[in-house]
């Protein structure tokens, strides 16, 4: 280990040192094989000061080179694996990932992806979704992909996002539930579809969605997608309830009218909720949402008889919107190993 350590010295040193392209391209080149390669070599690396030599490269108004920019942030991605803490730590870090993401190359996927690393931690959540040039580049990022990895590494960075309860209104304000929808009926993709909806199941669990959803008739898309003759995958389905259920449990009785409204939506949803062949979560899903849509009835013929009249926009009943992870459909899997 002391061998690698004096690695480390020398390789930080170089990326401190070097004032050319030719020479700052080489030893951010290295580090990044490096990162790649070697796991135990990541945590050295950051302790040591790499991220902000890193990082630099990144920032407004660097000059570096396409490739230059590509290999820091392909670096800073594999130091994340192993060295979350270093890189929330130096100033700037945030701001410069940020900046990669309007980048027209590859460095904007590494930096989502890097994003998605860093929101593993649950006390990370807040501080990036603070951030709303952050996220609204990440919106952006799903309407003009530089690669189909970087519509699905910027998904996953949203749903980082999107689990802590007081980022979701911020991603309605910004367009989320548009360009979220828009990949549905536009790309169509198994794979894709599959994340868009565990996003969508996060975002809905605010009462801020059910506006959103109507401008793009997000309920009738989800209601499509739990209808077992448009061939959706199980995963899709599954979420595709989640976000009715959480859509309802947030927005109370303008929701459920919403859900009523598409026919036949209430007996899609029984029929998932009683079918054998559904899976055990989607039955779950399913039954809740079933559960939750009779209450929201009861309370709304309640306050009806009590009141003589009955207000669409009341929602003084309104439970609690759900804050829990339930939703997840993307593996973690991948931050596992060196992704670049």
């Amino acid at each position: 280990m002391e061998v690698k350590l004096r690695t480390v010295r020398s390789l930080v040193r170089r990326l401190s040192e070097a004032t050319d392209e030719p020479s700052i391209a080489a030893a951010v080149a290295e580090t990044w094989l490096m990162s790649k390669h070697d796991s135990e070599i990541r945590l050295p690396l950051a302790e040591a000061g790499a991220v902000p030599l890193l990082s630099k490269h990144l920032r407004a108004g660097s000059m570096a080179s396409s490739s230059i920019q590509e290999d820091a942030a392909a670096s800073l991605l594999n130091l994340s694996i192993a060295a979350r803490e270093s890189l929330m730590s130096t100033p700037g870090l945030i701001d410069a990932l940020g900046n990669a993401l309007k980048l027209p190359n590859m460095a904007a996927q590494h930096a989502a992806a890097t994003l998605y690393s860093l929101l593993c931690v649950d006390s990370y959540r807040p501080i990036i979704g603070s951030k709303r040039p952050i996220l609204s580049s990440l919106i952006s990022l799903l309407k003009s992909p530089v690669s189909t990895r970087s519509t699905k590494d910027a998904l996953k960075a949203l749903f980082g996002v999107s689990l802590y309860p007081l980022n979701r209104p911020t991603l309605v304000d910004l367009g989320a539930v548009s360009a979220l929808f828009s990949l549905i009926v536009k790309d169509g993709r198994s794979g894709i579809v599959e994340d868009v909806t565990a996003v969508i199941a996060q975002i809905a669990g605010c009462g801020e969605s059910v506006d959103a959803f109507r401008k793009v008739a997000g309920v009738r898309v989800l209601v499509d997608l739990i209808e077992p003759m448009t061939g959706a995958s199980e995963r899709s389905r599954e979420n595709a309830a989640a976000a009715l259920l959480n859509l309802v449990t947030a927005g109370g009785e303008r929701a459920a009218g919403d859900l009523r409204e598409v026919g036949g939506a209430e007996d899609t949803v029984i029929e998932m909720a009683r079918d054998d062949s559904t899976s055990a979560r989607g039955k779950t899903k399913a039954e809740a949402l079933v559960k939750v849509l009779e209450s929201v009835k009861r309370i709304g013929r309640h306050d009806s008889w009590m009141s003589g009249s009955f207000d669409e926009d009341e929602d003084d009943h309104r439970p609690s919107p759900p804050t829990s992870a339930s939703s997840f459909s993307m593996s973690q899997s991948s931050i596992s190993h060196g992704w670049s």
